[in-house]
């Protein structure tokens, strides 16, 4: 179960985005081919904040980052600081439990290409903005992609000027809101090229879970 209200399964919101989503159906009928659930409990301290689900990850298990590289990455170093328990393989139903941390994309549905358009990113905005508001224990939120960190900030309505992306910054945010902690994305691409290593992943989420002690 979410611990939010996502989008309903044939959500009509995104025209160019439930075409696809169609044909995705159409192409491969065993796939989950629906908006993707956020995952994780209501009382998690943590949130971490993607851009939308992968083609054959999220959009095929239903589940955030599940089934492909970036999964294998975000799941092995939730597990290693603790921030996850059970095994994970790549299934959404291998048992897998997040501790204190819930994930949700900022948007929901897979785009061509893994690339959203502005418009598509404001249609969704609002089941991000209710992801943040389900959580009332929620401490700090991990930003994916610079993307993901200027969602957050507009779900939260602040200015992105005054707060910019940057792979290992933490932005203490005004109003009561959680901390914000950026991190490249963990993607094959970003991987391969070096932009990101899995050294760097895990102090930024060992950041963000030591300020949850705090």
């Amino acid at each position: 179960m979410a611990f939010d209200a996502g989008p309903p399964r044939d959500c009509q919101a995104c025209p160019r985005l439930a075409e696809f989503r169609a044909a995705n159906r159409a192409e491969h009928p065993e796939w989950s081919n629906a908006p993707v659930e956020s995952f994780g409990g209501a009382g998690a301290g943590l949130l971490i904040v993607g851009l939308a689900p992968g083609l054959r990850g999220a959009n095929r298990t239903g589940r955030p980052f599940t089934g492909d590289y970036a999964g294998d990455l975000l799941y092995a170093t939730l597990s290693e600081l603790g921030l996850a328990s059970g095994s994970y393989e790549r299934r959404a139903d291998d048992g897998l439990r997040l501790v204190d941390c819930a994930i949700a994309n900022a948007v929901r549905c897979v785009p061509p290409q893994n690339k959203p358009t502005p418009q598509e990113m404001v249609s969704c905005r609002p089941y991000l903005e209710r992801a943040i508001a389900a959580l009332p224990r929620l401490k700090a939120i991990v930003a994916l992609g610079r993307i993901a960190h200027e969602s957050t900030l507009r779900a939260l309505g602040l200015r992105l000027a005054a707060y910019p992306f940057a792979h290992g910054a933490r932005h203490a945010l005004p109003g009561g809101s959680p901390a914000l902690f950026d991190s490249y994305h963990c993607s094959r691409y970003n991987t391969n090229t070096g932009v990101l290593t899995p050294d760097m992943f895990r102090e930024v989420l060992r950041g963000a879970r030591d300020f949850l002690k705090n």
